[in-house]
């Protein structure tokens, strides 16, 4: 029997019982589309964490902080009262710091803090507000849309302007030109000079919703009423010049701190290593995790294609001994039970691809959460219910193939 031929006797049949073939196909359409929506999210998430990752801290670049800002392990209320008496990174940390760095590095203090922002009779509540200095935009690689940015003469001298995000601009001003007008930061009145391009949100929180001002501008009254930085980014060309220069940052900052070589540091000197292993934690997790599911729904999907095979030699025993006697080999029925077996596990596949995939979609569309079609998982789908079925229809394609002729003939 031609390969073709069996392929179509095997749709056919499919065709034929579709009540059968239903029940057949679930176990393999619920493992697949369990698997293809959630490494469409897995892949997402770790292409949207990547991007979190490169807006928010920024490739070769670290901090120098208080204490961690990425807290991914078990850490003790001890620890945490520890962290609270750190004393804070001054203004005079900072400038030795980045004096003493002898790699070609740019660098920003910055502070934070929220606070609402008004133009008119317009308030903007819980705005990011970010007192820093004139290479804040250079180190995060944050593009301005209108206008400029602030100049190093303005930081000293304390100037009160301004740059904004996108979405502020737009709640506040809407199709008014933003720059030169006069807003209220927490009351205090600045002049905006520039709008940062777009950059999105992570997890539904907007990243658009910001104002920074220079750092010795009004403004350090609440975000830096210490007189102390926040976090001092420090941004080299490479990897290697970035862990060269946080060796040589380490040793000043102990150095003032006046730190014995066997006393820990009471500051913290962070890279993204902290955020992408506790990403890397998940995935790992995830990684032993979904094997194992899917595994249980394609088994369970063999098991029924294996029983709904049986069922289907048993009553087409008459007709596997009427070909037998017209000359078909046993080579010929194992092939159309096989292939028949197959075709249910594919289709099952092929029908969960795309339930998984509109799942996916939906929950990309709901929530904050991203999807990344990964094109080796829909392979992988197809494969897989191909081998589910090919396994499952081994047994009763094989009993079926060596079923003697008369017997079967002569079957009721």
């Amino acid at each position: 029997m031609a390969f073709f031929e069996a392929i179509r006797l095997a749709l056919r049949m499919i065709w034929a019982q579709k009540l059968k073939s239903s029940f057949s196909i679930v176990g393999v359409f619920i493992g697949v589309m369990f698997l293809i929506a959630v490494v469409t999210m897995v892949e997402g998430m770790n292409k949207y964490m990547l991007d979190a990752f490169s807006t928010q801290l920024g490739a070769n670049t670290f901090h120098l902080r208080r204490f961690p800002n990425f807290d991914v392990g078990e850490t003790t209320r001890e620890t945490r009262r520890e962290w609270n008496r750190r004393p804070g990174i001054s203004y005079a940390d900072a400038e030795a710091v980045v004096a003493a760095i002898t790699i070609p590095v740019v660098s920003s203090w910055v502070s934070y803090g929220r606070g609402e922002v008004e133009f008119r009779d317009l308030t903007v509540q819980r705005v990011s507000i970010v007192g820093a200095t004139e290479d804040y935009f250079e180190v995060r690689n944050l593009g301005i849309e209108e206008g400029r940015v602030f100049s190093q003469q303005e930081v000293v001298a304390g100037r009160a302007v301004a740059v904004i995000g996108k979405e502020l601009s737009d709640r506040l001003f809407g199709d008014l030109d933003p720059l030169g007008r006069d807003i209220q930061i927490r009351s205090i009145p600045y002049r905006i000079i520039g709008v940062a391009e777009t950059r999105g949100n992570i997890f539904g929180e907007s990243l658009d919703k910001f104002v920074v001002a220079p750092a010795l501008s009004p403004v350090k009254r609440f975000v830096a009423p210490r007189n102390e930085v926040g976090i001092l980014m420090i941004k080299a060309d490479t990897e290697a010049e970035m862990r060269a220069a946080m060796i040589e940052a380490e040793a000043v900052m102990r150095s003032r701190r006046g730190l014995r070589p066997a006393q820990d540091n009471n500051f913290v000197l962070e890279t993204g290593d902290a955020f992408l292993e506790f990403w890397a934690k998940i995935n790992r997790f995830l990684a032993l995790a979904l094997p194992g599911f899917v595994g249980i729904s394609l088994v369970v999907g063999g098991i029924v294609i294996m029983n709904i095979m049986l069922m289907s030699v048993t009553e087409r025993t008459a007709e596997i001994g009427i070909r037998k006697a017209l000359g078909a080999t046993r080579s010929d029925i194992l092939r159309q039970f096989l292939i028949e077996s197959a075709a249910l596990a594919v289709i099952g596949a092929g029908l969960g691809i795309a339930a998984g995939l509109a799942i996916a979609v939906l929950i990309e569309a709901a929530t904050p959460m991203p999807a990344s079609v990964a094109p080796w998982s829909l392979v992988v789908a197809v494969a897989m219910g191909a081998g589910v079925g090919i396994g499952a229809g081994l047994y009763p394609a094989n009993r079926a193939a060596k079923m003697d002729p008369v017997y079967a003939m002569g079957h009721d």
